[in-house]
């Protein structure tokens, strides 16, 4: 196994004691029971999905760069946003709006126009590690329609189109999502997905919360990997200064060093939901920022 990315796992190296090793917590199994069940009584629609690039360096297609304990949070079931508009023969509104809420001509203009499935990270500001995550999706007629808005973390920080390793600040861009994995089952993943013990978190975060389920779940963000790999593939094209292991993962209640965070029943359904055939991307950072 190649050695894991230098972000999201150096967690537990930086913030629990060396050596230690995870341990799972008696009533695990059964609040696992609970989420998954829940997760499971929820009707997914099949969404599309595209992905974007933005810039390049040495010839390689990257993005624009800038680097949970499980929350039993109840699933909720996507909305769809627009006009007052009944729905059409096959029970999808059309009445969404043309362009994606709160994101401006430069950040549209990097998705491209087969994206179909855009994950939005709308940080509060640009020295905030609040984050508030959106899924939208375009239908065939050109409209998007917006899922329920999720509360979320990102690195302390807050947000750089600079990223670098140690920042503490999560990357500005558009990234595409590939692969996904984590310590716990696939509960259902449309991305391909890789289990693992490597998926290691422990010790606690910046705010005292606990890390231990941090990784039962995560997607990895395409920022300084290889796509198509284990999110646990530790390649850095852009070299081990940029830094690298940026995911979205388990929020444990406060902020990252460089990922996106959302609840564990979110995360499930996010990974039920974002389809490899659709190319799914997240467009991500500080509110002012995505609205360029």
């Amino acid at each position: 196994m190649t050695s894991p990315p230098t972000e999201a796992l150096d967690a537990s190296a930086t913030e629990s004691s060396p050596g230690r090793r995870r341990h799972r917590r008696p009533r695990r199994a059964a609040r696992k029971g609970v989420i998954v069940a829940a997760v499971g009584a929820v009707g997914l629609a099949a969404l599309g999905a595209g992905y974007v690039v933005l810039g390049r360096q040495g010839g390689l297609a990257v993005a624009a760069d800038d680097g949970g304990r499980k929350a039993a949070a109840p699933v909720s079931t996507p909305h769809r946003a627009g006009a007052p508009a009944g729905p059409d023969a096959l029970g999808v509104r059309n009445d969404g709006p043309l362009a994606i809420s709160g994101i401006g001509p430069k950040t549209r203009a990097a998705i491209p126009a087969n994206s179909t499935q855009v994950l939005v990270a709308s940080g509060k500001g640009k020295n905030s590690s609040d984050t508030v995550v959106t899924l939208w999706t375009r239908t065939g007629d050109g409209h998007w329609h917006a899922g329920v808005s999720w509360p979320a973390h990102n690195a302390l920080h807050g947000w750089t189109v600079t990223h670098h390793a140690g920042d503490l600040r999560s990357p500005i861009g558009v990234f595409t999502l590939h692969d996904a994995g984590g310590f716990d089952a696939d509960p259902g993943s449309k991305l391909p997905y890789h289990q693992s013990s490597g998926f290691q978190a422990g010790g606690v975060g910046f705010d005292g919360e606990p890390l231990d389920d941090a990784f039962d779940y995560v997607i990895a963000i395409d920022y300084n990997r290889v796509a198509g790999t284990s999110p646990l593939d530790g390649t850095q094209p852009l070299g081990p200064s940029r830094g690298g292991g940026i995911w979205v993962h388990v929020d444990h209640g406060g902020p990252t060093h460089g990922c996106v965070s959302v609840s564990a029943a979110h995360m499930v359904e996010l990974l039920r939901t974002l389809s490899p055939a659709d190319h799914p991307v997240i467009v991500m950072g500080d509110s002012t920022s995505l609205a360029d």
